[in-house]
C-alpha cells in the first residue's frame, strides 16, 4: 500500500512546480514517445537524464520515484523473463535444459525492463510536481479545441484529475480496512496465492461502501458550491507560458531529436527488435 505514489502531490515552489501545467503535460507525452522510440544507449540515456534533471530541479528524491516501482515489481520481472527466454534471435549465450538464452534475449530483457521503469518514473513525476487543480486546468486547455465538436473537455478533465487524486486515498482506506480485519483475526499473508486472493474478497464490500460515500460527499460539496460544469467558469490563476516553458520545450525537443537520430541514422548502435 505504501508503494503507491501516482496521484500524490508534493507541494513546492521550484521551477518545475511553477511550469505551466500544459507544458508539463506535453513534455510527459513527449517523454513517453521518447521512451518508445528509444532503441539504444542514447535513447535510454536521454530518458535517464530527463528523470534525473527533473528530480533535481523539483527537489523530489529519486527514492520517492523508486518507491512507486514496488507495486510493479512482478510485472517488470515477468516482462524481463518472457523476453529473456522467448527471444530466438541472436547467438546462444546460455542453455538451461531445453531453454536457450541468446545475447539478443539478454539485451531485449534489459531494454524492456528499463523502458517500464522509465515510463513509470516519468509519468509519476507529473503528478508529484503538479497539483490536481493545475492538472485539471491544463488538460481542459489542451482539449478545448475539441469543444467545437461538442466534446466535454472540462468534464473529462475534471473526472481524470479526481480519479488521480483519489487513488492514494482509496489505497489508504484499503490499508486501514485490512489492518482492522487483521486485528479481528483475518489472515492475508499465509497460504497459497489463491487462498490469499480469496481472503481479500471481504475487503471489497467495505471498500466500495467507503468509495461511494466519498463520491456522494464530493458531489454534495460541488453542488453546494453551485458547480454546473465548465460553461462560464473563470479561474483564479490564468495559464500563461513563460521563458522556463520555452526552455523546457527546447530541451525536450533536443532529447527527442537525439533519440530519433540514433534510431534512424546510426542503425549500428540500435537494438533491433
Amino acid at each position: 500500500m505504501n508503494g503507491v505514489v501516482i496521484g500524490q502531490y508534493i507541494p513546492g515552489t521550484t521551477r518545475v512546480h511553477l511550469l505551466d501545467p500544459r507544458t508539463k503535460l506535453i513534455m510527459t507525452f513527449a517523454y513517453v514517445a521518447l521512451v518508445f522510440c528509444a532503441r539504444g544507449l542514447v535513447g535510454l540515456s536521454m530518458a535517464a537524464a530527463y528523470i534525473a534533471g527533473v528530480s533535481i530541479q523539483a527537489r523530489i528524491p529519486i527514492k520517492q520515484l523508486l518507491k512507486g516501482l514496488k507495486s510493479l515489481t512482478i510485472l517488470i520481472t515477468m516482462t524481463a523473463l518472457m523476453n529473456l527466454f522467448f527471444t530466438r534471435t541472436g547467438e546462444p549465450a546460455l542453455r538451461l535444459g531445453s531453454l536457450t538464452i541468446t545475447d539478443m534475449g539478454i539485451r531485449t530483457a534489459v531494454y524492456f525492463a528499463f523502458r517500464l521503469v522509465f515510463l513509470v518514473m516519468g509519468t509519476t513525476m507529473l503528478t508529484l510536481s503538479t497539483s490536481p487543480i493545475a492538472l485539471t486546468d491544463g488538460l481542459e486547455s489542451l482539449m478545448r479545441p475539441l469543444e467545437r465538436i461538442r466534446f466535454p473537455s472540462h468534464e473529462l478533465a475534471m473526472m481524470m484529475s479526481i480519479a488521480l487524486r483519489f487513488i492514494p486515498t482509496l489505497m489508504e482506506e484499503t490499508d486501514k480496512i485490512m489492518k482492522a480485519q487483521a486485528s479481528r483475526g483475518a489472515d492475508f499473508e499465509s497460504g497459497t496465492i489463491i487462498k490469499r486472493a480469496k481472503s481479500l474478497v471481504p475487503l471489497l464490500a467495505p471498500l466500495f461502501i467507503s468509495a461511494f460515500r466519498r463520491a456522494a460527499d464530493l458531489a454534495l460539496a460541488m453542488e453546494s458550491r453551485c458547480y454546473q460544469g465548465g460553461a462560464g467558469r473563470t479561474r483564479l490563476n490564468e495559464l500563461r507560458y513563460g521563458r522556463d516553458d520555452a526552455l523546457a520545450g527546447l530541451i525536450m525537443a533536443v532529447m527527442i531529436a537525439a533519440t530519433l537520430v540514433e534510431r534512424f541514422v546510426f542503425t549500428a548502435w540500435t537494438i533491433k527488435l
